[in-house]
């Protein structure tokens, strides 16, 4: 589900449930989450979002401005970034000889995509044999909204950025995409078989909704 608002596109994350009203959540990482009563029209979700559209912009927009801020002194000798979920100096991941600042986001950006492909295909294998599912397609992208997704035509992607966050978390990601080429929604049969293979994912989504904004270039 992309949806316009302005010069943004938007791909909400849906989560489906027995609840009375329509919802829209925004983490501290910038991720979309809209919470809908079961069986709610996708027009009706869209809508919703185009309704709020003004002060979901401009609340991402913020976001982004001090998440930019935030991060200006980083690139310096001192400067630290998450990988795997622990706080490395940039040149324990990078080379930054005669590098700027824009060549030095640009290596550890490719650091990024190349460590989160090796570590999901490697994780993802056992999950596969676990729930004897097959995506058609694995792929790591860049996206501001989603952690990652499923296509109908059972193509998986998965944000770069998860390299930063802990293995146990990337773990819930996969499972949670893997499920989907079960269940393509978010209702019951979806948790239900999520929650079989990990009890505590409850705990993995909090995880990223709260600390998801320090994973961030």
């Amino acid at each position: 589900m992309n949806i316009q608002l302005g010069n943004r596109i938007l791909t909400p994350h849906v989560v489906y449930g027995p609840r009375n009203k329509l919802s829209i959540h925004i983490d501290p990482a910038g991720f979309v989450t809209v919470k809908a009563p079961n069986g709610t029209a996708e027009t009706a979700i869209v809508n919703a979002v185009l309704q709020h559209g003004e002060q979901i912009a401009a609340r991402l927009d913020a976001m982004e401005k001090a998440r930019d801020a935030s991060h200006i002194r980083e690139y310096e000798d001192h400067g630290k970034f998450l990988h795997l979920g622990r706080y490395y100096r940039l040149s324990e991941l990078i080379d930054t000889e005669s590098a700027g600042e824009e060549e030095l986001k640009q290596r550890l950006k490719k650091f990024y995509f190349a460590s989160c492909k090796k570590v999901i295909l490697e994780r993802i294998k056992g999950y596969q044999q676990q729930l004897k599912v097959t995506p058609k397609s694995v792929e790591i992208v860049e996206s501001a909204t989603k952690w990652g997704s499923c296509s109908s035509a059972k193509q998986l992607t998965f944000n770069y950025r998860l390299a930063m966050a802990p293995v146990e978390a990337i773990d819930y990601v996969i499972v949670h995409e893997l499920c989907h080429l079960v269940h393509m929604n978010h209702d019951r049969s979806f948790w239900r078989l999520v929650g079989s293979v990990m009890p505590d994912y409850k705990k993995k989504e909090a995880f990223l909704q709260q600390y998801g904004q320090a994973m961030t270039l």
